[in-house]
């Protein structure tokens, strides 16, 4: 386990340009006077669409904050026509890459060896894959443990060594009212944990969840997890910030469980 927690936002497709461009500034001027982020205790990304990363990295220079891209292409610079290549996206400041969300999968086709390549890419370049994990209906803990495990190896294979962001999002509770029950999240995310724990090549990845998380989550799941994946409920920079002062919270307790010897990376 970190100490540090993770937080991250994908705007998906619902803003205009100008619209998250407003967003992007207000949430900026709160993270500026962010403690926890601004330490680097929350490690805080943001992934907006391809045009807007640009605009994004200039709203939220002179803070940690990760500005990413919501896709990247398998394929490294050529004739590929409508792709973007992780080298660019690093090229111009872009740290982070979403990869093998629900939708991208359901939408678009991606199977595990797509989202393989996609992530080995990204790695390549440097830049952080956000892998994206989770059964497609309501299943045992145990048993959804066992096929996001599966998904995430299948997903790993003959990708280079490097860190990723596992986000685990369970597709029955993308969009829901409410996210997966807590003992459910706990239970799959320990399995995840265990699994890239295991694994030499992915030394200092974590495990997140995605899947309707919003304010109180965090508090909720406790040390089960390593961050949360925000959707919708980030929309608002009040919510937000109310997630980041959580996690605020829980990356000072890690602290001094570190401190004090009980926990260990």
């Amino acid at each position: 386990m970190s100490a540090q927690v993770t937080v991250g936002v994908s705007l998906k497709m619902y803003f205009g340009h100008h619209e998250a461009l407003d967003w992007c500034a207000r949430v900026a001027g709160r993270v500026r006077q962010h403690p926890g982020v601004m330490s680097g205790a929350v490690r805080f990304f943001v992934i907006p669409t391809y045009l807007q990363i640009g605009p994004a990295l200039d709203a939220f220079r002179d803070t940690p904050v990760l500005v990413g891209a919501q896709d990247v292409s398998p394929y490294e610079c050529g004739p590929y026509t409508g792709e973007v290549a992780a080298a660019e996206l690093v090229e111009v400041g872009a740290r982070i890459a979403e990869i093998g969300h629900a939708e991208r999968r359901r939408l678009f086709g991606e199977t595990d060896a797509i989202i393989a390549a996609k992530a080995a890419a990204t790695l390549r370049h440097g830049a952080t894959p956000v892998l994206c994990v989770g059964e497609t209906q309501p299943q045992t803990p145990t048993d959804s443990a066992t096929t996001t495990v599966a998904q995430l190896q299948a997903c790993l294979a003959g990708v280079p060594d490097g860190a990723v962001i596992i986000a685990y999002e369970p597709v029955w509770a993308i969009g829901a009212p409410h996210p997966a029950p807590a003992d459910h999240i706990t239970t799959v995310t320990t399995g995840l944990s265990a699994a890239i724990a295991s694994d030499p090549a992915r030394i200092g990845s974590v495990v997140i969840y995605g899947g309707s998380a919003g304010p109180g989550l965090l508090t909720r799941l406790g040390a089960s997890v390593d961050g949360v994946f925000l959707g919708r409920f980030a929309h608002d920079p009040d919510a937000l910030v109310s997630v980041l002062d959580e996690a605020s919270v829980l990356a000072s307790a890690r602290q001094g469980l570190r401190s004090s010897g009980e926990v260990h990376a």
